[in-house]
């Protein structure tokens, strides 16, 4: 697993084996990153949020592409390790704060957080948690008017076509995974 583009374009990333982290592979986060830029073009000042964040790899993408800050949510503390050692990897530890929590606490308690540009959410497979994180974000405004939810499941997962103020607007398949795209009813809907 590597850094696909930008400052840190090439850096090999670390993983545990046996840890229960399922890293994006590197051709489904480029064609994820390849979708994001024609959405919203270049990356600079972007504020990430990374729910689930297992290695950190989508957040640290983003960052090497540009983005200003990353706000990465893991509830692992050796996924949280793997996290620090790949930032620092990067050269990109002064971009990151991590968050040692449940990602549903960890939403809950972000009332005052200015919303995120990027807001990549990967939880865990086949527990149906992308459903109830997308209503959390939506119910927190969380998700900046411009920006976009890139939500990574399970290809057989329901995914709601609408969260509150949130509508679906693409879905690719690339394998067992599927990838969902989701920003304010207002843009769905031009």
């Amino acid at each position: 697993m590597r850094i696909i583009g930008g400052s840190a374009r090439g850096t090999r990333l670390s993983t545990f084996s046996g840890l229960d982290v399922r890293p994006t592979p590197d051709r489904v986060r480029e064609a994820v990153f390849s979708i994001l830029f024609s959405r919203m073009g270049r990356f600079e000042d972007k504020k990430i949020l990374d729910l689930y964040a297992g290695s950190g790899a989508m957040a640290l993408e983003a960052l090497s592409r540009g983005a200003a800050t990353a706000t990465l949510v893991e509830r692992d503390p050796k996924a949280i390790r793997l996290i620090e050692t790949n930032a620092r990897t990067c050269r990109l530890s002064d971009s990151i704060h991590i968050m040692r929590a449940d990602v549903g606490r960890a939403l809950r308690r972000m009332d005052d957080a200015p919303p995120f540009d990027l807001i990549f959410l990967d939880p865990p497979y086949g527990r149906g948690l992308a459903a109830s994180a997308l209503e959390l974000i939506d119910q927190q405004g969380l998700l900046a008017q411009n920006g976009i939810v890139c939500v990574e499941c399970d290809r057989k997962e329901d995914i709601p076509q609408q969260s509150g103020a949130l509508s679906l607007v693409d879905s690719r398949r690339y394998g067992l995974t599927a990838v969902h795209f989701f920003v304010h009813t207002e843009q769905g809907e031009d």
